[in-house]
């Protein structure tokens, strides 16, 4: 099967270089941008951002605990952020981390992934960690209205380790039990579902440890702990090996802190060595 969200994020990688640029108003941000944390504050900070770099980066990623923290006028932000980034074709990432089972991870989907749903976006986070098989009514819904998710996998915050890379009674790792799920989901998809994995690109040698075949998840790689976390061009290229092609690296404060009059110019420097930094393998998309 050709198409699909797997296959529009990486044509929007392609076309403005593989970056995701995190919309996350912490309380630090809003003070540098002269922006009172309230919010009118927090719609300024964010309309600003989609502004300057819609049609301009691959993806913009909410972060939801930002604007949920103001309560309902955070989340009635959020909507309009949403709302406002769809209508400039820019492609959305929606960081919740939800994961639940039944009815409940339905109800999650429902929320987020409905085409016309207040608060849809092309796109959420996802946590695995209730098993992967949890996710599935989301993932059939984002099969079925052209959208994607994106699971936790190995992630850069070091207690994550305790649980993903533990062994499990079916052999591979927590982790690698998540690739071998996201990779069923996208077999049939060419070349890439619509199952994305979370990996921070500050978990060194974790996959080759591990014995995990990122590349054959045929997903999209969200790739955190870039820029101001630390990671660079040599980190993308230990972590992920074959998979580079496929990594979407998320930058936030390393961009938004370069204030309002000079997001693009920061956008674009970022998505150049990313670009840079993810073209080395022979294999993979271009």
């Amino acid at each position: 099967m050709t198409g699909g969200f797997g296959v529009r994020l990486l044509h929007a990688m392609e076309e403005h270089g593989p970056l995701c640029v995190g919309i996350d108003p912490h309380v630090s941000l809003l003070q540098a941008w002269n922006l009172d944390d309230t919010p009118r504050g927090l719609r300024e900070f964010s309309l600003r951002v989609v502004d300057a770099l819609s049609g301009r980066v691959a993806a913009l990623k909410p972060q939801s605990a930002f604007f949920e923290r103001h309560g309902s006028a955070g989340i009635a932000v959020l909507e309009e952020v949403l709302g406002a980034a769809r209508a400039r074709g820019t492609i959305t990432i929606l960081d919740v981390k939800r994961g639940d089972i039944g009815s409940t991870m339905a109800g999650y989907a429902d929320a987020y992934l409905r085409p016309g749903a207040p608060l849809e976006a092309d796109s959420i986070t996802l946590s695995p960690y209730l098993g992967p098989g949890s996710l599935d009514p989301a993932v059939a819904l984002a099969v079925g209205h052209g959208k994607g998710v994106f699971a936790l996998t190995l992630t850069s915050n070091p207690e994550g380790t305790a649980v993903q890379h533990a062994s499990t009674m079916a052999g591979p790792s927590v982790a690698g039990q998540i690739v071998e799920w996201a990779a069923e989901h996208n077999a049939a998809f060419d070349p890439v579902g619509p199952v994305g994995l979370v990996v921070g690109a500050t978990v060194g040698d974790a996959p080759r440890r591990l014995g995990i075949d990122l590349a054959a998840a045929r997903g999209i790689l969200l790739a955190p702990g870039l820029g101001a976390q630390g990671a660079g061009p040599e980190d993308v290229r230990r972590v992920f090996g074959a998979a580079a092609p496929y990594v979407l690296g998320s930058v936030s404060r390393g961009i938004l802190a370069a204030g309002p009059g000079n997001l693009g110019k920061s956008a674009a420097n970022n998505a150049t060595w990313l670009r840079f930094a993810t073209d080395g393998s022979e294999s993979g998309p271009r």
